[in-house]
């Protein structure tokens, strides 16, 4: 891959300025005081929010307290995009930090997947990387690791540590250079007016016509950026290039 290090790292190092507020019908003993993170956009909400739990739990009964689960202006956030995702589809026009409101009842059950651990993360995370593999490199890079690799990737994302991460990310984003690029671009298309959670379809870096695809055949727009660059550089942890489309408020 094109090593563009500097690109990596400023994705990797993205932070949203994010105030986190108890809602006020759960709060028991006392008022509980606002909580502030940087959150990483590449991680996931209940990755990275054991703080923010054990700051609220101080003012709740914890006989009381139920899976912590979180919402934005009515919407629960589901903990299994990556929190980019999350922030832009639902905040991006917000005016930082972002507010999030924090629950210990009534669990969405219609609207979010249960968390109870981190291994349930790290279970969909590396299902979203092997399902990637499968599709730039019919699962042969990931099929060639050993566990510990898997865990490398894990524990870099974890522990947001970028070196630890991308010296065993780097094997996914290989390919020879014969090919030209990736056998197909594990991308995922977030619509904020659309009924459907994402658009995902196998789609090529490559026209069968030697066309190199950018973004812009993606989405029927004018856009010079290589897909394959994109994937490469602009891709989550997780191996698939997120996309959100945000309609512009009219006047």
């Amino acid at each position: 891959m094109a090593d563009d290090k500097d690109v990596l790292r400023d994705v990797w190092f993205g932070r949203i300025p994010t105030c986190f507020l108890l809602n006020q019908d759960e709060v028991t003993e006392r008022e509980a005081e606002p909580y502030y993170l940087l959150l990483p956009r590449v991680s996931y909400l209940t990755l990275v929010t054991d703080k923010v739990k054990k700051h609220f739990h101080k003012v709740i009964r914890t006989d009381d307290a139920e899976e912590m689960w979180f919402e934005y202006e009515g919407t629960p956030l589901k903990w299994h995009y990556p929190i980019g995702v999350l922030f832009d589809l639902h905040a991006s026009n917000t005016v930082l930090p972002w507010s999030i409101t924090v629950h210990f009842k009534n669990f969405p059950e219609r609207d979010l997947l249960h968390c109870p651990s981190h291994s349930v993360i790290e279970a969909h995370f590396m299902s979203s990387i092997k399902e990637a593999d499968a599709l730039k490199h019919k699962s042969q890079v990931v099929n060639d690791m050993q566990k510990k690799d898997h865990k490398q990737l894990w524990m870099g994302l974890q522990n947001d540590k970028f070196d630890q991460f991308w010296a065993m990310n780097r094997k996914l984003m290989e390919y020879p250079t014969e090919d030209g690029g990736f056998r197909f671009i594990p991308f995922r298309i977030y619509q904020t007016l659309s009924d459907r959670p994402f658009i995902q379809k196998q789609f090529r870096p490559v026209s069968p016509e030697g066309h190199v695809h950018t973004l812009g055949d993606l989405l029927k727009e004018v856009y010079p950026t290589p897909l394959q660059w994109l994937s490469e550089h602009l891709s989550h942890p997780d191996s698939f290039l997120h996309i959100c489309v945000i309609p512009v408020p009219s006047d």
